[in-house]
């Protein structure tokens, strides 16, 4: 599809390089690169890729993505300018896919609100975190939202936490749902608890994540009763490289880009850290990180 023919008041980019829009700084070119200014605006747009039988999917930030080096055919949506956060009611603020999880905690924070603070530390946006249910120390944030607003077969349409599946890491969908807003319940917090609570999930996540290269952060998820980066270590991967690609020597489950890594070399670590962890632990790692895109 000629993406001159798209119309809507956003803005469009064709053959743009994933590379830009993800945290690992790996992954081809996408056909169509769409960034739509609210709404309505993406309503346009997915009815006419749908017309017009162009795939799409949609990114936020790219933190937790990794697309592969053919690149991505058809169209990629980005929702960086859904940005609104407001408070709804005395315990709720309703927060829109594209706000940064810290913005998230700052704002609920202001209104003496808090109980989120676990995600001020994990880079991203509201939109990535509710997709994989992000969390830390036992907690996920799905666990704080009443309902979610989702784009579905052209309709804007809400969704109640209790009619969803979801899980740790995950939230189940239907191909082609786009998550457009969350409102979160929170309970009442001292800003000086919360500030607390923030400084310490910075500090954490600055001592042990701050690997110091591009990441995507944890690649791999947890699986139950076990930590990804302790069997990692205990099959002896810390500090392996695939081309440009490493597991990290500060944090086992992070795989960093050392320059000029693909996305097959990620892929081929990946590859490497599952069977090795498999053959010294009978556990087989699952990953976190979103794969998507066409091999080269």
């Amino acid at each position: 599809m000629n993406s001159s023919r798209l119309n809507i008041r956003g803005t469009i980019l064709r053959n743009e390089p994933m590379s830009r829009h993800t945290s690992l700084k790996v992954g081809g070119v996408a056909d169509i690169f769409a960034i739509p200014e609210d709404a309505a605006d993406l309503q346009a747009l997915v009815s006419q890729l749908s017309a017009a039988g162009v795939p799409w999917l949609t990114v936020g930030r790219g933190y937790n993505l990794l697309v592969k080096d053919g690149g991505i055919r058809g169209a990629v949506v980005s929702l960086e300018r859904f940005n609104g956060i407001d408070r709804q009611g005395e315990h709720c603020i309703r927060v829109e896919a594209g706000v940064e999880n810290l913005v998230v905690v700052r704002f609920a924070q202001q209104l003496g609100l808090g109980g989120i603070g676990f995600i001020s530390g994990i880079p991203g946006t509201i939109g990535g975190a509710v997709r994989m249910n992000a969390g830390a120390y036992g907690e996920g944030i799905l666990e704080r939202a009443e309902c979610l607003t989702i784009l579905r077969n052209g309709e804007i349409r809400e969704f109640c936490i209790d009619q969803l599946d979801y899980g740790y890491r995950r939230l189940s969908l239907e191909s082609g749902d786009i998550l457009l807003a969350v409102l979160l319940r929170l309970e009442p917090r001292d800003p000086e608890s919360t500030e607390e609570e923030i400084r310490k999930d910075l500090a954490l996540r600055r001592d042990k994540h701050n690997v110091g290269f591009p990441s995507a952060g944890s690649f791999f998820k947890n699986p139950p009763g076990q930590a990804a980066w302790r069997l990692i270590d205990g099959a002896g991967l810390r500090g392996l490289q695939v081309g440009g690609a490493q597991v990290s020597e500060l944090h086992s489950n992070f795989l960093i880009n050392r320059g000029g890594a693909t996305a097959a070399d990620f892929l081929a670590l990946a590859g490497k850290v599952k069977s090795s962890v498999f053959a010294s632990s009978g556990i087989m790692l699952e990953e976190e990180v979103r794969i998507v895109g066409e091999a080269d």
